[in-house]
């Protein structure tokens, strides 16, 4: 289907009203799959919220990468609404607070979007997938609205993936909390069937016995105020003795307590300093509990890099050794945070899946090495983490490597990519490199992507360049149309030059 028709097929959604009195919705990232043409276009969006996002896509000139990238805008914008109107909460308790704001720009990975939110408000903003409704799950666990938690996990669960063996935990322990124990206990059998080496099984082991102590018996809202006296215990003794709090806690992380209660002792370990705390903190963040609690403790620490320059190297030896997806994702999300450029590159040199090397290499960010990021596109395989270097290396400005990769790759998509990477920068800076290669290069579609990036610079002088040398009929016809569309004295000049022939 031609870009035109994709344009024209694309719905167009119903005015949604702003989220008052929320901060403005959240400014837009770059994409991934829009191509490095568009960066200087991104750049000014990604400082809009998203209605004018919307708004200043529509108005780009109608080039195919701007229909594109409109197109795109518009159908994010209205799924990110809609999402963020569903899943706004404010009633969390400080560790689910925590976790939610840490796995925040995780989860928007899979939406393509970035978060702006305010300092004092918290809200949850959730994408699809198997991690976006595994988190509403949890949200909803946290809110005490069972039905959705269950809902939520077991279509998490259903699917098989990477956290189904978490998922049945937590609908297990949904199911018991309605009162329907059989079903709980067909939840766990299920996990220990079908994920015999699951980190959740001493987790299910303890639920199980809960339940079975518990049958027969009415669904007894005591038993959550009672996880509530446990808490507030906790933060007591924490406070005024935390010699004598720890060593409660630490055998609290290995008992049968429910994960709630853990999660907020992690929380509690994470804020005390000692070296005994960290160490039970580290402990866990190596894999010393459930993997929800480790990815917590990976946070945690994560922040701890943040704030105070330390754990990087617990981070960076946690992420070697582990073969967990959801793991790796949420130390690259820790130390991207921590702004640790180092370790993020290392992890872009050595890690084997592409999708993993595409998260490291996005946290770098556009003040990332230009000599390192040349290494790395020189090693990598993938087409699309390519592109993803390309556009960093736009984005630094990197005129003299973008041109070699336009001129010299074998590849045509990544000339292409090269191209408008170049044309996203000033056109003092990059024009007469964009003339060199038109007239060296041989593939049509090369040249045509040529052509569009000069029309992105406004760059007239180099159009009429192209146009005086052109011997092929159609392009030099393409040429002139491109001129004839523009407010510029070296086009209209060059159209009077040939209205006189």
């Amino acid at each position: 289907m031609a870009p035109q028709e994709q344009w024209d097929q694309v719905e167009p959604r119903p005015a949604i009203a702003p989220l008052a009195p929320m901060a403005p919705l959240p400014p837009l990232p770059p994409l991934d799959s829009i191509t490095p043409a568009l960066a200087g276009q991104l750049d000014e969006l990604r400082e809009l919220t998203l209605e004018q996002a919307v708004a200043r896509a529509q108005a780009l000139d109608q080039s195919e990468q701007a229909r594109d990238l409109a197109a795109m805008v518009r159908e994010k914008a209205a799924e990110a609404q809609a999402e963020a109107r569903a899943h706004i909460a404010f009633d969390w308790d400080h560790s689910a607070m925590d976790e939610q704001l840490a796995d925040l720009k995780f989860q928007l990975k899979d939406m393509n979007l970035g978060m702006a939110f305010a300092q004092d408000k918290v809200f949850s903003f959730r994408g699809g997938g198997d991690n976006g409704q595994y988190g509403r799950g949890q949200s909803a666990i946290e809110g005490h609205r069972w039905d959705e938690a269950l809902e939520a996990f077991s279509q998490v669960a259903a699917r098989g993936g990477s956290r189904a063996d978490g998922a049945l935990f937590w609908k297990a322990y949904t199911l018991n909390r309605l009162g329907r124990r059989e079903e709980a206990l067909a939840a766990i059998a299920e996990l220990r069937k079908n994920y015999a080496s699951s980190r959740w099984l001493d987790d299910a082991k303890a639920l199980e016995v809960e339940v079975k102590q518990s049958s027969g018996q009415k669904v007894s809202p005591e038993s959550e105020s009672d996880e509530d006296l446990k808490l507030l215990a906790l933060n007591g003794l924490m406070q005024s003795d935390p010699e004598r709090a720890l060593p409660l806690v630490e055998n609290l992380m290995k008992s049968g307590q429910s994960p709630r209660v853990k999660q907020h002792a992690l929380f509690v370990v994470a804020q005390n300093s000692s070296p005994r705390a960290q160490q039970l903190l580290e402990q866990v963040a190596r894999g010393g509990g459930n993997p929800d609690l480790q990815l917590t403790a990976i946070r945690y620490i994560g922040e701890t890099r943040r704030k105070q320059g330390s754990g990087g190297q617990i981070l960076a030896e946690v992420y070697a050794s582990s073969n967990d997806v959801n793991v790796k994702r949420t130390i690259i999300n820790s130390l991207s945070s921590a702004r640790d450029k180092e370790r993020l590159m290392q992890i872009a040199k050595t890690e084997k899946a592409p999708d993993l090397r595409m998260e490291a290499i996005q946290s770098l960010g556009s003040g990332s090495d230009q000599a390192d990021l040349w290494q790395l596109y020189q090693a990598e395989t993938s087409p699309e983490v390519k592109s993803q270097i390309l556009n960093l290396m736009s984005r630094g400005a990197n005129t003299d490597k973008l041109v070699e990769v336009a001129k010299t790759d074998k590849d045509a998509k990544m000339r292409r990519n090269a191209i408008r990477a170049l044309g996203s920068l000033k056109a003092a800076n990059t024009g007469d490199a964009l003339i060199s290669i038109y007239g060296a290069e041989q593939d049509a579609q090369v040249k045509r992507t040529i052509v569009d990036s000069l029309c992105g610079q406004n760059n007239a002088k180099a159009l009429v360049t192209l146009a005086r040398n052109e011997k092929d009929g159609q392009m030099r016809r393409d040429l002139v149309s491109r001129l004839s569309g523009m407010h510029s004295k070296e086009a209209e000049d060059f159209l009077m030059e040939l209205l006189n022939k």
